[in-house]
């Protein structure tokens, strides 16, 4: 049905309701004569006349009164319907989409989740774990987290983590039969656990700095894995050296089931950080997950062209 012929059936069921056309015009919030001229539009089309005019008074006729009987309940359920949209439209639910990586889901996003969850049973969040890096916009991700160095152009990120170290790691066992490496170029004589990005396959460079001067080694070893956890098995079993988030291997180490190499080679760098596009609205759910997220990072910074929010 055109959309004035809707307008009309409002029209009618506010006059029939108000008894008036100045009361119902003034409810519509249009002219007297405008509403006049709606309702005979509408009789010319349904071919009947659908109120009685007096000087003093407006009623149905019976076929008003059967036509606004019927559509009454409907127009009534679309505006409580739009009432009820209305109240939600400030209140956190609905489905949030994340991409992020297996250790910041579970040392930064589930535990945020844990706590903000149970105080919003209308908010529903998915979480993909995935290594590689993906476009959120063509994946319809609502939002994803990475490395703050990471994140891509036209991003809003928001520091959610503190500053990251890696660290090179190996087994005691395996630091007793290899020896330790005094520099990173020195890795290319030890058998190392790779790790391959599934998005593009490449295999990950190791990235060392000391005093300013940057060093970007790729290993070799009889191990190449996609999945830091089980580069973590593998080097305490002694496969090889592993270069893994410092938070993620610190148990191990205080622990002495692996020991630290190179440490002086390894700064710290910018931590998680989630992002999404900077032309998309946020909706309420997705405001009080950032809100959760925000006090588990530290000050704001700029990572190449992208905004990072405080």
């Amino acid at each position: 049905m055109p959309r004035h012929s809707i307008n009309d059936l409002v029209a009618l069921r506010t006059i029939v309701r108000e008894r008036s056309f100045t009361r119902a015009a003034a409810q519509i919030g249009v002219s007297p004569s405008a509403l006049s001229h709606s309702i005979r539009a509408l009789e010319d089309r349904v071919g009947v006349r659908l109120l009685t005019r007096t000087t003093r008074s407006v009623a149905p006729t019976v076929a008003g009164e059967r036509l606004v009987g019927a559509i009454g309940p409907h127009l009534d359920g679309i505006d409580a319907e739009l009432a009820a949209l209305a109240g939600l439209r400030d209140k956190p639910a609905g489905t949030i989409r994340i991409t992020t990586g297996i250790d910041a889901a579970q040392t930064i996003l589930w535990p945020a989740l844990a706590e903000l969850l149970p105080a919003y049973p209308d908010i529903q969040v998915e979480i993909a774990i995935d290594t590689g890096f993906v476009d959120i916009v063509a994946e319809r991700f609502d939002a994803g987290i990475r490395l703050g160095e990471t994140v891509g152009q036209d991003m809003i990120a928001i520091r959610i983590g503190p500053d990251m170290r890696m660290a090179a790691v190996a087994s005691p066992a395996y630091i007793a039969a290899c020896g330790t490496p005094a520099s990173p170029r020195e890795l290319a004589s030890h058998n190392c656990i790779n790790l391959r990005f599934p998005t593009h396959g490449g295999l990950y460079a190791w990235e060392f700095e000391h005093d300013g001067r940057e060093l970007t080694v790729r290993v070799e070893g009889q191990v190449i894995v996609n999945d830091i956890a089980l580069a973590l098995q593998a080097a305490r079993d002694g496969g090889g050296i592993a270069y893994l988030p410092e938070e993620y291997i610190a148990a191990d180490i205080a622990e002495a089931r692996l020991g630290r190499l190179l440490s002086d080679w390894c700064p710290p760098f910018p931590g998680y950080h989630l992002y999404y596009p900077s032309r998309r609205q946020l909706s309420p759910a997705m405001a009080v997950l950032i809100k959760a997220l925000r006090g588990r990072g530290h000050a704001s910074t700029i990572v190449g062209d992208v905004t990072i929010d405080r």
